[in-house]
Formats: C-alpha cells, structure tokens, sequence
C-alpha cells in the first residue's frame, strides 16, 4: 500500500511539472536555436499567425490530455485513500503538501479499526472513519464481584476448579398459638390441645431464631462429572432438656442435609442425608431446596398432609433428556408405631407391650429408629415429566417392610405395605400456579410426618398394616415482590382394631374407648405471603412472612360429653436476611 501511494505521489509530482512547462511555453516568446533574441527572416504576417494558431492548438490538446491524466491519478488516490481507512493502515502524507507539514497527523489508537491518520491527501476528500472494533471481552467472573454487583455474590469462593458457596439465612419468628400447644415455632399437628383442659385455654406468644439456617454447597467438574457436594444444618434439633430458656436459649445444631451427588450424561446418583425422594418435586428430579415442593409456609413443620422426609439413603437417577427423568432410591426405613409429631400410638397387646418396645419405634421418631431391627431401606421408586416450564407431573411409590418377633412364642412375623403419590404443578396463568400433591398408602404412614402409624400389633404379635393418606392442595403466585400462597393440608388415618389375647379387651387404633389421640383426620387451612423488601446480589436479601393458619382434628372416639374435635388458630410472623451466595449454573 506504501509503495501504491508513493508511485502515485511521483505521478502527481510529474504532472504538475508537466504543467508548469506547458505553461511556460504559453507565456513567452519564440527564441532562435542560437540563444538571440532575433525575429525569423522571410516570414510573412500571416504564415506566423497560423503557425502560432497551430502551436497552440496542439498545446491546448496537451494540456487536456494531461488534465484527463490528473483525473484519472486523483481517482486512484482517492481509492487508495479508502483503502487505507480500511485496513486501518496509515497513508504516508505528501512531503510537498504545506497542510501535512503544518497540521500533524493524529496518533495512532492502541485499539485497532481505527484510521490511522486523519491528515488531508491532496485534493482533499473526506474520509469516513470506521468504527472501532469491538473487543471480545470474556464474561464476568463470578468470582469477581465488582464486574456484575447487580446478581453475583462476592460470597462464592474457588478453590482449584471447585466452587463452594454459603448457603443460609438468618430468621427471628414470632409465633402466637390460640391454645398452649407446648411447642416452639413449629407445630405438632397431631396433639394440639381439646379444650376441655388447661392447655386448650391458654394461648402462647414467643420468639425464636432456632430456625436460622447455615451451610454450604460445593460445585466441581470431575473427569466430566458434575460433582455437588451439600451441606445443611439448623439450630431445631437437640434434646430439649439441653434447650434451656431461663436466662440462655440454647438451641442445638442439627444435620438437616448432608450429601454427595455426582452426574455424568445419563446417569446421576445421589448418596448421603437429604430429602427422601419420596417429596414432590417443583421440578425433574433435583434435590436442591428450589426445585422441591414443601409449601412456601413460615411453619417449620411445613404442611399437615405432606409427605416427606429427609433421610439417609442412596439413589440413582436416569436422565432420557430434559423433560423426563426417573429414578429409585434405597432410604433408611423405620419400624414406626406412631407417636411422632404428636401422633397417636396404638394400643398394643398386654403380653407384648414390653417386649416389642425394643423392636418398634414407638411414641418416639427421632431415638429408637437408630438401633431397630430394620428387614432392609425403603424402596422408593419416582418418574417425572416436564413436557413445559410451566407444568411439571410426578408419580411415586414406596415399598417397606416389617419383621418382628415373639418371643413367648418363638414365631416370627413379616408384613410388606407400600404406597403411591402423585402430584400436578401448573402454572394456569402467568404467576398464579396450582399445585396438588396426594398419597395413599398402606403402612407408610411414617412419610405422613408421623401422624400416622405404619401397622398395629395383634395379640399373637404378628403386624396388620393401617392404611392412611393425605393432600396438600392450593394455590401460589407471584406479584411482583409479593409471592402469596392458599393451601389445604388434609390427613386422614384409617381404624384397625382387634381382641387382645382375653377377647375382652380392644387394642389396635380407633377402637371403641380409644383415647382421643388416635385421630381419625387432620386438617389445615393456612394463607400467607413471602415480601422481599430488597434484593441485591452483594449483600443478599432482606424479606418479611406473614403465615395465618387455622387447625381441626377429630379423635376416631369421642367420650360423653368429651369436645368432638381440638382447634387451633396460629400466626407466624418472620424476619429473614437471606446470605447472598449464588451457586454457578450447570447445564448437563
């Protein structure tokens, strides 16, 4: 391209010479070959005149030539000079052109597509700059929080090729109760008082920051896997006679979750603590907190009528493609007699009262069921469609076991009861989703959150299986910076009775004379909203609950002139700071 220019400024040098001579040879007189300054001899008037007419005839046709020739060397300078403005090379300018050597040339931009210079070329025609060549700027770090404030969190951390972000919040509830149910923020939906007695005439106002959340995730890519560690824990747990409220609350850390999940293509298998898989899902088959349903309530027993858990176990999980995933999961299992959350314990023969206390969970779900028995895990098999993100289709089932034995005797006993789940989550309009969650099973009445018992004992020791379901059913939107909830929580539990060995005494659930604790139904009608006052991606978010809910339960026997049913009105109102981590998105 230099050399382009180069030989075009010689062009243009060589014709304006030619010009000045053609001009001079117009402008003066004729002189003799030998330098004087004499007329030519023997020439007339007249011959002179045409020879001169001819002379500058023939210059005339010249100087057009050369003018043509000028023309046709200024296009092509201008089409070098566009050239140039191209390729963001820089013309050299004309050491003859006076501008050039009064104006310097621009310097030249560190960022390439730009003109180089935007010194005039002779004659002077406008150059239009190109526009500067967009840099292809990598996307921000997550890690870097000042390059997106808006939505990354400055709390995710990296160590190697592993992301681990905190997870968590920080609650203060308070909780007011119409009767004195002798629970803390969360509700025993199975025992709140009749009010035929002390507690059911007294109400209860208090509050509590057990229900702050900490924990961690950790994300990493191994050998093509997607590898998510999770950890999960609050202050709920603990023996309440280490929980002392006088002068210190002391609330006691508890695991909640605790797991490893690995992926890779197809396959996915999950092994640790975590939800049972038996809960529905918002969403697939993932079992992080999003994409699970156990309602949006501030109640820390979520729902009366949910089933769920969160139990150790493994499970391994097939992904066709992203609309259809199905799985089964091997999940601790629990020889459960009842007595959990308040739920009613059936009555057990006379003879082997004592003797199966060793190998039932009985009247307590939370110490017993670590040294039982167990014949092997709950099987818990689930499919799940998404055919939109709008709707989401889940069925389930469960298959336990129970062995017991005799020993007056010597016989051993096994009974097999299973259930089946299914659930509808639709957005029917924008931001307003219907979701229906039901189960019927029987003895799995453990997932029911314990306000049912898995089986009863016959006098001749062997287990008869109850049958028990549940709905939790409604109504969730989202409005702006509101996400109000409407749901109905419904449990009800079947009767099995039987004799006991003297054929004159009932035992079993639901008998005549049973006491009112073994509830027939369980009810709930609960409303409220999630207001998040403000969001921000570096400090986190700050949100308000409100949660209203209204309980009733009826006993399978009602005593003369004993109330038919207990109810209880409650109110939740929470404060929660929520850590601003964000965990990095993983597309598989």
């Amino acid at each position: 391209m230099k050399q382009l220019a180069s030989r075009a400024r010689r062009r243009r040098i060589g014709v304006t010479a030619a010009l000045g001579v053609v001009s001079i040879v117009c402008g003066l007189p004729m002189y003799a070959a030998d330098g004087s300054n004499q007329a030519p001899p023997a020439a007339s008037d007249k011959d002179e005149m045409q020879e001169l007419k001819r002379q500058v005839a023939e210059q005339q046709k010249q100087i057009e030539e050369l003018r043509l020739l000028l023309l046709s060397q200024q296009k092509e300078l201008e089409k070098t000079g566009k050239d140039s403005a191209a390729s963001g090379a820089q013309p050299e300018a004309s050491a003859a052109s006076a501008p050039e050597a009064a104006t310097p040339a621009a310097p030249a931009s560190k960022t390439g597509g730009e003109v180089a210079s935007l010194t005039p070329i002779l004659p002077p025609v406008p150059v239009a700059a190109a526009p500067k060549a967009t840099a292809v700027v990598p996307p921000p770090d997550p890690q870097k929080p000042g390059e997106q404030a808006s939505t990354e969190a400055p709390l995710q951390l990296k160590i190697g090729s592993a992301s681990i972000t905190p997870v968590g919040f920080m609650d203060i509830t308070n909780t007011w109760r119409s009767t004195n149910a002798g629970t803390s923020l969360q509700t025993n939906f199975g025992s709140f008082p009749y009010n035929n007695v002390a507690a059911g005439r007294l109400t209860e106002d208090k509050w509590s920051a057990e229900n702050s959340r900490i924990g961690l995730r950790v994300d990493a890519r191994v050998g093509g896997a997607n590898v998510l560690g999770y950890f999960e824990s609050d202050f709920v747990g603990g023996s309440p006679s280490n929980n002392t409220q006088v002068s210190s609350n002391s609330m006691l850390l508890r695991i909640r979750q605790y797991y490893v999940d690995v992926r890779h293509g197809f396959w996915e298998v999950l092994a640790g603590q975590a939800w049972s898989m038996l809960l529905p899902n918002r969403r697939g088959m993932s079992p992080l907190p999003a994409d699970l349903f156990y309602t949006q309530v501030v109640d820390v027993n979520y729902t009366n009528g949910l089933y769920w858990g969160r139990i150790p176990g493994i499970r391994f999980i097939g992904h066709p493609n992203k609309k259809v995933a199905f799985g089964i999961a091997l999940e601790n299992s629990d020889q459960y007699l009842g007595g959990s959350g308040g739920g009613g314990v059936p009555t057990l023969p006379a003879a082997l009262a004592t003797a199966y206390t060793s190998q039932v969970d009985v009247a307590n779900g939370s110490v017993n069921d670590r040294t039982l028995p167990n014949v092997h895990p709950d099987i818990i098999a689930k499919f799940t469609v998404d055919p939109t993100p709008r709707f989401h289709f889940e069925v389930a089932g469960v298959e336990s076991t129970v062995k017991v034995f005799n020993p007056n005797t010597q016989v051993y006993f096994t009974k097999a009861g299973g259930g089946g789940a299914f659930s509808v989550h639709a957005e029917v309009i924008k931001g307003l989703r219907l979701v229906t969650n039901n189960f019927w099973s029987d003895g799995e009445g453990r997932y029911l959150f314990g306000e049912a018992p898995n089986f009863i004992i016959r006098a001749d020791g062997s287990p008869s299986l109850l049958h028990s379901g549940s709905t939790v059913s409604g109504f969730e939107a989202t409005m702006g910076k509101f996400a109000p909830y409407v749901y109905y929580g419904g449990i009800y539990i079947g009767r099995d009775t039987a004799l006991d060995a003297n054929k004159t005494s009932y035992i079993g659930y639901g008998y005549p004379g049973s006491p009112n604790s073994q509830n027939r139904s369980i009810q709930e009608i609960t409303a409220g909203w999630t207001h998040t006052i403000w969001r921000d991606g570096r400090y986190g978010a700050l949100q308000e609950m409100v949660q209203y809910a209204y309980f009733f339960r009826n006993p399978w026997f009602v005593a003369p002139n004993a109330p038919k049913g207990a109810h209880e009105s409650a109110v939740w109102f929470n404060l929660r700071y929520v850590l601003p981590g964000s965990a990095p998105t993983v597309e598989y």
